[in-house]
């Protein structure tokens, strides 16, 4: 097995595992079973949503190397703006904090804990009995890689342990050096303006702070571990603050947009479901 696949591999394994016991422990055996009877209806519900994450996902991955070429020449050189701004926030942060132990935490938070964090939700909420809590996520998922993608074009930076390597230090690939296999497939070291693994975990947090009626037991899970992420980004040298500050920008605009394009009356409608495990039809409307 090549290093990639055995990294890879690693992280299928233990996310899966995390989601297995998430699943027993937040959402229960019994609604389990009773989501698996009607899983058919509860998809098709989420149709529209899943596609448009699909197509957000796979232009991104097309267009996110010759957009990056296009930021190089005609984007916003921000590195030295950031950099003047918040000075050696995060070398301080390192010289302060860091120490093996918290290096190894942060450093399996940002890679399977913040996997974990974004898989979860979406099985959680296809269980919901308010199926427009699943398509309101996939939709600020959507949201926040696509409008990602536009400012990772419009601002070109590099980040900390980049600009400061004297002072950085990248201790996510010093404790796990494999681990640079997986992320040289997924980004590039110029995309750090705004951080996506802030805005997504905080996304997270967010919608579980709104859903904490339906999950108490995973708010106090979700919302600890996505702040863990956004400490991780900086902790680690990936991220300046100035990139986790646009990050909680990012989520909690895509969050206050996924409940304006979804529309809210679909709650009211889905609540008189005909009890076969069907649901009402749903519709992203942006008039709502």
């Amino acid at each position: 097995m090549t290093p990639f696949l055995s990294v890879l591999t690693s992280v299928v394994a233990w996310v899966g595992a995390m989601l297995a016991v998430a699943s027993l422990a937040v959402i229960g055996p019994a609604r389990l079973r009773e989501t698996w009877s009607g899983l058919r209806d509860r998809i098709w519900d989420a149709r529209r949503a899943v596609a448009l994450v699909c197509v957000v996902l796979l232009a991104s991955a097309v267009g996110r190397p010759p957009l990056l070429d296009v930021s190089k020449l005609f984007g916003i050189q921000a590195t030295a703006l950031i950099y003047g701004l918040e000075g050696g926030f995060v070398a301080w942060v390192q010289a302060t904090f860091a120490s093996p132990a918290l290096t190894a935490y942060f450093s399996r938070v940002y890679v399977y804990g913040y996997a974990f964090l974004l898989a979860f939700p979406p099985v959680a909420y296809l269980t919901s009995p308010r199926p427009a809590d699943l398509r309101r996520l996939l939709v600020a998922y959507a949201l926040n890689y696509g409008i990602g993608l536009v400012l990772y074009t419009l601002v070109f930076a590099h980040g900390p342990r980049n600009v400061m390597p004297d002072m950085v230090t990248p201790l996510l690939f010093t404790n796990q050096p494999d681990v640079i296999l997986l992320a040289s497939e997924v980004n590039e070291n110029s995309n750090v303006f705004p951080s996506l693994h802030t805005s997504l975990s905080v996304t997270v947090g967010t919608f579980a702070v709104l859903t904490r009626d339906e999950y108490p037991l995973w708010t106090p899970v979700a919302v600890p571990l996505s702040l863990s992420v956004v400490v991780a980004t900086m902790y680690l040298g990936i991220h300046w603050l100035t990139d986790v500050v646009a990050g909680f920008a990012l989520a909690f605009g895509c969050v206050a947009l996924a409940y304006r394009f979804v529309d809210p009356r679909d709650d009211a409608a889905e609540s008189g479901d005909t009890g076969d495990g069907g649901r009402s039809g749903s519709k992203i409307d942006a008039s709502a």
